[in-house]
């Protein structure tokens, strides 16, 4: 439980908020590479942080993210033409660059060449990485050097990403991706318990070795945020050994999450305001993987099927997620399509922002109690004038390639920690 003051502290990321700044000191996804694959292509929408922008590639190719609105009477550019290395808005022709410099006022005598920068719209470093396009939103004169994404060590042939807006904020989002515990049960009918050796992946379901749904916590504090263990009692050997599933909270926005035997999975939950956070889920790997089709099919996230061309699903809360009350009744748990979705029913279901001040929180939020307090004294660092969790002036050392989390068993009187560590000395090797 914490106080709504602190609430507010963890949660608001608009205007000048302390949370907000922390946001702002990271490089933040913007949208899919995908989406701005082709020069000159449609301009994409971007909420985030509370602003709304577009992003496009311009004729030369070079990515460009400016302000949405038209710096002349405010029409969107998301309707603009986008051509001959610029923005033109529909409504009388203003063009703007991918600088947000203002290049052609047509509607102005000598095409507006003496307005100078007047007329330009706020633009935003770009960077071009990992299958994302990346922004930087903070101060120029604090701007850190951007740094490719875990998955990144993957071609891009082997990253399938999942995209889809949740409503609601984004610290609750990322509450349900570190609680281990919610997945024995919201997700049991996509990850049934079953007689093997580790998380396996077949094209509908994660079979785990385990049917333990009161996992045992264990943290440890890192200088990207921390490492938890949720530590099981497998079906097999269950009086030799534990399994154990360590997840990595980055901060401000990113978790790694124990992979299969398929694919490693890293999530971002970015705020795109208070109240609304696009949801990123990216599986990859070095060799194996699977294709982005497969992956948008398991996770109930196909353009077309699940959500639309912007990523804002199909199932609501104010459909109840199209949750099928028949499919309850033969043996699937929650009736909803999709692991996404299902997390989503939850956390949309508290409202916009929750209210952390009734919680309840047992043993096994162990992880959630750990992020809450880390966050908010973060953000408290920073309203007092204190450096940013997860930047280097904050003692941040560990680069995005060297995130591994952990799956499997260990013996009894192993160390979940060291069996992390040799998973990352193997992958280093």
């Amino acid at each position: 439980m914490i106080t709504a003051e602190q609430n507010d502290l963890l949660t608001l990321v608009e205007g000048e908020t302390p949370m907000g700044k922390i946001m702002r000191s990271h490089w933040l996804p913007a949208c899919l590479s995908e989406e701005v694959a082709e020069r000159d292509c449609k301009p994409v929408r971007v909420r985030l942080l509370g602003e709304d922008l577009v992003c496009f590639r311009d004729t030369e190719g070079r990515l460009g993210v400016i302000e949405e609105f038209c710096r002349h009477r405010g029409a969107s550019l998301a309707f603009g033409r986008n051509e001959d290395c610029g923005l033109r808005c529909l409504y009388h022709g203003w063009k703007f660059d991918i600088n947000g410099k203002a290049v052609d006022m047509p509607s102005e005598p000598d095409h507006g060449k003496g307005l100078g920068d007047d007329a330009a719209l706020k633009a935003y470093p770009v960077e071009e990485s990992g299958g994302f396009v990346w922004i930087w939103m903070g101060s120029r004169e604090e701007m850190v050097e951007f740094e490719p994404p875990v998955w990144a060590v993957a071609p891009l042939d082997k990253i399938a990403v999942v995209k889809m807006q949740t409503e609601c904020n984004w610290a609750q989002v990322l509450e349900g991706s570190i609680d281990s515990a919610h997945s024995s049960t919201l997700h049991s009918s996509d990850m049934p318990a079953a007689e093997v050796d580790g998380a396996k992946a077949t094209k509908t379901a994660w079979p785990r070795p385990s049917n333990d749904k009161a996992p045992r916590i264990k943290f440890e504090k890192t200088d990207y945020g921390f490492r938890y263990a949720a530590i099981r009692t497998p079906i097999l050997d269950a009086d030799k050994n534990d399994y154990i599933r360590t997840t990595l909270f980055v901060a401000p926005y990113t978790v790694v999450i124990p992979p299969n035997d398929q694919y490693k999975l890293a999530q971002m939950l970015v705020p795109m305001d208070d109240g609304n956070t696009m949801f990123y889920w990216v599986a990859f790997h070095e060799t194996k993987g699977i294709s982005q089709d497969d992956w948008r099919r398991f996770c109930g996230a196909e353009v077309g099927v699940d959500i639309d061309e912007n990523f804002r699903k199909i199932r609501t809360l104010d459909n109840m997620f199209l949750q099928d009350r028949e499919a309850m009744a033969t043996g699937n748990f929650t009736g909803i399509h999709g692991i996404p979705a299902q997390d989503m029913a939850m956390w949309e279901s508290m409202g916009k922002i929750a209210d952390r001040t009734k919680d309840y929180l047992g043993v096994s939020d162990g992880a959630v109690a750990q992020f809450r307090r880390m966050m908010v004294s973060a953000a408290e660092a920073v309203r007092d004038g204190g450096s940013v969790i997860g930047t280097p002036k904050a003692g941040r050392k560990t680069k995005n390639s060297e995130l591994i989390s952990f799956e499997g068993m260990i013996p009894k009187a192993g160390d979940w920690k060291e069996a992390s560590n040799q998973t990352k000395r193997r992958n280093a090797a």
